[in-house]
């Protein structure tokens, strides 16, 4: 107890005893400081790690969906090319058998393509690269006021030709139904041609070009005159027939009221000759029936 009344033993003891706690506090503090530092050396590893090993399966997954997406485009790719040549193909088939002629221009005026029906009936053996001047030449539509055909060697101010009407409706974005014309082709044969002039329309609307609808009306018209002769062959013979029976009832007549044999003689015989020419008549008649049905068959 004197030496803690000592004032200096009593400083000396209180220095010695701040100076324990101020190096133990010290002690506890760089403890703590070291493994915070620690610590965050770990959680700097882990996430650089981390933000190392994220990129590599990023990568990983989206290479994985374009190669997939990839694979469905192609797939795709092949199936419309596939639909694009199926229609293609069923087209050119229908075409090829269509008794119809079609005949395509494209815009710039030059036929573009022609299925063989067209080929036929206008004459060509090849019409691509050809413009609707050359191909139809002077052939003129049927005039709508007289309501007469006009032919390619007539000439009038009224005769519209088939490549101006083609012209026409290319630049108007019109449409030409059931013209007809008389045609020559490059052979010199006459036909008669009904033609559906109309435009062919992208898909944006825009125009690529015009086709022309072609049916050869030469047969029905050459059935349609047959048919005609035919009556009127058939009207001459009627009366050609009517005249011999009315020849053949008067020498009939005349035979039944004369005694005198020689007069009856000779009115047999008229009777006779009369009789041979009706049955010729009608033989040839009927040989011209039978000939004709054959030719429709």
């Amino acid at each position: 107890m004197r030496l803690l009344a000592n004032p200096i033993v009593l400083r000396a003891a209180l220095v010695l005893v701040c100076s324990a706690s101020a190096f133990l506090l010290g002690f506890l503090m760089i403890r703590r400081l070291r493994k915070n530092i620690a610590a965050e050396c770990d959680l700097s590893e882990g996430a650089t790690h981390s933000l190392q090993m994220l990129p590599v399966h990023l990568y990983g997954t989206v290479i994985q969906q374009l190669k997939q997406q990839k694979h469905e485009l192609q797939v795709q790719s092949q199936a419309e090319q596939l639909r694009a040549r199926t229609t293609e193909s069923l087209s050119q088939a229908v075409l090829s058998n269509l008794s119809s002629g079609v005949l395509v221009f494209g815009s710039n005026g030059l036929a573009k393509t022609a299925n063989p029906a067209a080929k036929t009936i206008l004459g060509f053996a090849s019409m691509t690269g050809m413009s609707a001047a050359d191909i139809f030449r002077e052939a003129s539509i049927e005039s709508s006021a007289a309501g007469i055909r006009i032919f390619p060697d007539e000439t009038s101010e009224t005769a519209v030709r088939i490549a101006d009407e083609v012209q026409t409706v290319l630049h108007e974005h019109s449409t030409r139904r059931d013209i007809k014309a008389e045609y020559v082709s490059p052979a010199g044969e006459k036909r008669s041609l009904q033609i559906t002039i109309s435009r062919v329309p992208a898909a944006d609307g825009s125009l690529m070009g015009v086709a022309c609808l072609i049916n050869d009306l030469s047969e029905l018209a050459g059935i349609r005159r047959r048919q005609e002769l035919r009556g009127e062959l058939s009207a001459e013979m009627a009366l050609q027939l009517r005249t011999s029976l009315t020849t053949i009832s008067g020498f009939a007549q005349q035979l039944a009221t004369n005694r005198d044999p020689e007069f009856a003689k000779d009115l047999a015989k008229d009777i006779a000759q009369e009789a041979a020419q009706l049955d010729r008549t009608i033989g040839g008649f009927l040989t011209g029936e039978r000939a004709a049905a054959h030719a429709a068959k």
